[in-house]
C-alpha cells in the first residue's frame, strides 16, 4: 500500500510540475519518463514478492467421550511418561475434572506427577513467568492441562520454555512486539483436557497472554505447540458456571466468524521461503471453512439454548464440539479484527474502566476474553461485508435462522449486507445478555486512541484482515477508529 501511494505521488508530481497549462513540452515528456523509469525500479522488489499457494492443516489428535478423561493416567502410561506437570487454577483443582484426572494417574504404578494450582484467569507475563519457573525446577517429562484456555496456554508456554531453558519470554512472543523465533527443538508431549467450550486451545498451537508491560494481549503462533492429544469430555462443563458458557461460547461463535472471512490463503504474502516460517494462521482456506461453518451454525443453534438452562446436556455437548471444530478452522486460517481489536479493550481495563464481569470469581478486574471479542464485532463485520458479498450473506442467514434462498436474504443488495448483519450480530449478542458496546463497560470516546495504538502491532491478526489495507498507516488507523467509534454504544 504505502508503495503504491509513493508511485501515485511520482506520477501526480511528474504531470503537474510538466504540463502547467496542460500543454506538454519535450522537456516534461522527459521528466514523464524518468517518473515512469523511477517506478519500475520501485515496482520491481514488489512484484517479486510471491503470494502464498499452499496451505497446510494442523491439528492435535482429539478424543470425545462422555466420561473419557478417566483415560488420561493410561495415556500418560502409555506414552512412557516419567514425570508428570499438571497444570490447573484454584478453582478447576476442587472440582470434578480434576479429581477424575487425579483418580487416573493415581491408578497407574510409577507415574509420579507434580500439580501446579495457580494459573491465572486471563494469564500475564508475571503469571506466565511463574508457571515457567516452576515448570524449570522440575524434569518434566510430559505435561497435562486441566481447564480452560488459560490453563491450557500457560501449559504450553511452561513447556515451550522448560526446553528453551534460556530463552526470553519474548523470543517467541509474535513479531513486532516480541522476536517471533521459530520453534526447532521437539517439546515435550503435552495432553490438555479443557474444561470449558470456547478457545479449542486443546486443538492448537496458540498461547494467550496479557502483556502488561504494553496493556494489550499478545501471543506465541506455532505448530510446534499443539498439545499431542485433545481430551474433549462433555462431563467436564457440568459445573462450569452461565457466565463462563457464555463468555467462551462466545469465542468459538468469533473463531469461526474471523477464520471464514479472514483473506484468501492464497491473498498472503509473503511466500515463506522455508516451510517452516510458513505462519500457523494462513487465511481462509477449503479445510479451515469447513470446521468454521459447522462451528457457526453450531453456536448460533445451541449457545442460546445453554444461555436460558447452563444444564441442557445436549447443548452442552455441541459446545464442545463447536469449540473444538473451531479450534481446527481458526487454528489453521486465523482470527482478525475481532480478537486484534480485543487485546488492547482487555489489557486496559486493568488500568482505565476496572470492568468486572458478573460471574466470574477473581479479585481483579476482568473482560473475559469472549466479552471483548464480541463487543466489536458488529461494527466489524459491516466494515468487512464488502471484501465478501457471499460469505457474509451466508453468514446472515445463519443468525436469520434460513438459507441464503430464501427472498428475505436473497434480496439484499450486496452494499447492504453489511448493514444487515451489524444488526443480526447486535440481536444476538442481546439475546445472551452481552454489554451493549464500550461505553457499557467503561469505556469514553477519549480511550479510542488508546485502543487503536494497542490493536496496530497486533499483526499476527491484523494481516489477515479483509478490505483494511496498510494497517501501519495511515489508512488502518482511521478504519479501527471508525470501527472503536461504531462499537462505543448499539
Amino acid at each position: 500500500m504505502a508503495s503504491r501511494r509513493i508511485i501515485a505521488r511520482l506520477i501526480n508530481a511528474s504531470q503537474h510540475s510538466s504540463c502547467p497549462g496542460h500543454g506538454c513540452s519535450s522537456h516534461s515528456h522527459h521528466q514523464q519518463l524518468a517518473a515512469v523509469n523511477q517506478v519500475r525500479s520501485m515496482a520491481t522488489p514488489v512484484q517479486m514478492v510471491e503470494k502464498e499457494y499452499a496451505f497446510e492443516v494442523a491439528a492435535s489428535n482429539l478424543r470425545f467421550g462422555d466420561g473419557v478423561t478417566k483415560e488420561v493416567g493410561m495415556d500418560l502410561k502409555n506414552m512412557k511418561a516419567r514425570k508428570v506437570g499438571v497444570f490447573t487454577d484454584p478453582t478447576v483443582a476442587k472440582l470434578k475434572p480434576m479429581e477424575t484426572v487425579l483418580r487416573s494417574l493415581q491408578s497407574q504404578m510409577d507415574l509420579p506427577f507434580e500439580i501446579y494450582d495457580q494459573v491465572v484467569a486471563e494469564p500475564t507475563e508475571d503469571s506466565w513467568r511463574k508457571a515457567i519457573s516452576w515448570a524449570r525446577e522440575h524434569d518434566f517429562s510430559h505435561f497435562l492441562a486441566v481447564g480452560g484456555g488459560s490453563v491450557i496456554d500457560t501449559t504450553k508456554a511452561a513447556n515451550l520454555f522448560s526446553v528453551y531453558k534460556d530463552a526470553e519470554l519474548t523470543d517467541f512472543i509474535n513479531a513486532p512486539i516480541g522476536k517471533g523465533l521459530p520453534i526447532e527443538h521437539v517439546l515435550r508431549p503435552l495432553i490438555a483436557v479443557p474444561t470449558t467450550a470456547g478457545t479449542g486451545s486443546e486443538t492448537t498451537g496458540t498461547a494467550i497472554l496479557d502483556f502488561t508491560s504494553r496493556s494489550f494481549k499478545t501471543g506465541i503462533s506455532n505448530r510446534a505447540l499443539k498439545p499431542v492429544l485433545g481430551i474433549v469430555d462433555s462431563q467436564n462443563t457440568e459445573s462450569c458456571p452461565t457466565a463462563v458458557h457464555i463468555s467462551a461460547g462466545l469465542d468459538v461463535l468469533f473463531h469461526s466468524l474471523e477464520s471464514y472471512t479472514a483473506i484468501p490463503y492464497t491473498e498472503r504474502t509473503p511466500r515463506p521461503a522455508n516451510p517452516i516460517n510458513r505462519p500457523l494462521y494462513q487465511g481462509s482456506n477449503p479445510v479451515a471453512d469447513i470446521f468454521s461453518m459447522w462451528a457457526l451454525q453450531t453456536t448460533v443453534k445451541y449457545l442460546p439454548r445453554i444461555c436460558k438452562d447452563r444444564e441442557d446436556e445436549e447443548a452442552r455437548n455441541q459446545m464442545l464440539l463447536a469449540a473444538s471444530f473451531a479450534g481446527i478452522g481458526f487454528g489453521n486460517a486465523g482470527c482478525h479484527l475481532c480478537h486484534g481489536m480485543s487485546y488492547p479493550i482487555s489489557g486496559l481495563n486493568k488500568q482505565g474502566p476496572k470492568y468486572k464481569h458478573a460471574g466470574y470469581e477473581v479479585n481483579h478486574p476482568i473482560i473475559p476474553h469472549g466479552i471483548s471479542v464480541a463487543l466489536t464485532g458488529p461494527a466489524v463485520f459491516q466494515f468487512t461485508a464488502p471484501s465478501s458479498p457471499d460469505r457474509h450473506r451466508q453468514i446472515l442467514a445463519i443468525f436469520s435462522n434460513t438459507t441464503i434462498s430464501d427472498p428475505s436474504i436473497s434480496r439484499i443488495p450486496d452494499s447492504e449486507i453489511g448493514a444487515y448483519l451489524f444488526e443480526a450480530i447486535a440481536r444476538f449478542l442481546d439475546g445472551l445478555g452481552v454489554p451493549r458496546g464500550l461505553k457499557a463497560v467503561g469505556y469514553q470516546n477519549k480511550d479510542i486512541d488508546m485502543l487503536v495504538e494497542g490493536t496496530i502491532p497486533q499483526r499476527r491478526v491484523l494481516d489477515l484482515a479483509p478490505g483494511v489495507g496498510d494497517f501501519v498507516g495511515q489508512d488502518g488507523r482511521q478504519y479501527l477508529t471508525r470501527m472503536f467509534e461504531s462499537s462505543m454504544e448499539y
